[in-house]
């Protein structure tokens, strides 16, 4: 496997690629990879000569100190799972001090108010430090194309909007969520619940299901408050938010309207394990 730590051993190998005039797609993670992770690697083999895989824990993305330490983080077992995607698939992992020069502080971007609900609502800053290690691989790597998953449907959204404002020469490629058989959508963060909050954890999807369901007939008022007596009686799980927004502005709805696209959004905690997961309801 070809690990390339360094900006310039990066540079040295891109230069090489274009020489061959490949297509090259970018993955973007922070490791302890999963499911997830390898349906967007299958796909960037797919659809291109060479894949570079990138993982780095973004610090500045984490507004809890006590989340990012805790984060997964295992490099060589995230190598051996890679093997099987050679030699299409090169690994970026670099230091901190390869990826910010200096300080460690997240950019100020103008995200047009993508990053104000949801999750950044409850995650100061968490999207200004998403914003700036995407930028910073995308112009690090100049992907053809680059890959991520719908699991995180708002930064999917806010990384759109930063593509067309930076005018970078890229296609983002949205990937559908990959899921465990009881519906939990696949994360990192799923290792570190014990086995019964894990098995029991598919009612978040199974939730989003009966949201879908009752969203052609029902309210979003009433949906609103059927989804929080759910979780009232659920001493396992704390719903932090659960949410009906359009899909494209990610601004929530009180009414629907026809001909739009609607998308519930919910977060969770699972004792002190936080999860996220979205549908489309249209």
């Amino acid at each position: 496997m070809t690990t390339i730590n360094t900006r310039e051993e990066l540079r040295i190998f891109l230069e090489g690629e274009r020489n061959e005039a490949r297509e090259i797609g970018l993955v973007p993670t922070m490791g302890a990879l999963h499911e997830g992770h390898l349906s967007l690697i299958e796909r960037a083999v797919q659809e291109n000569d060479r894949v570079i895989v990138s993982i780095f824990v973004n610090p500045t993305q984490f507004n809890n100190p006590e989340d990012l330490e805790k984060y997964p983080q295992n490099l060589q077992a995230d190598l051996d799972i890679l093997k099987t995607f050679l030699p299409k698939v090169v690994v970026f992992a670099p230091a901190i001090e390869e990826v910010y020069a200096g300080q460690v502080k997240a950019l100020d971007y103008d995200l047009g108010g993508l990053d104000q609900v949801m999750e950044g609502a409850y995650r100061e800053g968490h999207f200004q430090g998403v914003a700036t290690i995407v930028e910073t691989l995308l112009r690090l790597t100049s992907p053809d194309r680059a890959y991520f998953g719908e699991k995180d449907y708002q930064q999917l959204q806010i990384i759109k909007k930063l593509v067309k404002d930076k005018g970078l020469e890229v296609t983002i490629c949205p990937c559908p969520i990959v899921r465990e058989p009881n519906g939990l959508a696949m994360s990192s963060r799923n290792t570190r619940l014990p086995k019964r909050l894990r098995e029991r954890a598919g009612i978040i999807y199974q939730t989003l299901q009966s949201a879908r369901q009752q969203f052609g007939t029902e309210s979003v008022s009433k949906i609103m408050d059927w989804v929080q007596e759910v979780f009232s009686n659920e001493a396992d799980f704390e719903l932090e938010y659960f949410s009906i927004a359009d899909a494209n502005t990610l601004i929530p709805i009180n009414t629907k309207n026809e001909n739009q696209e609607y998308r519930a959004f919910i977060a969770v905690y699972a004792g002190d394990i936080r999860l996220i997961d979205n549908l489309a309801l249209n």
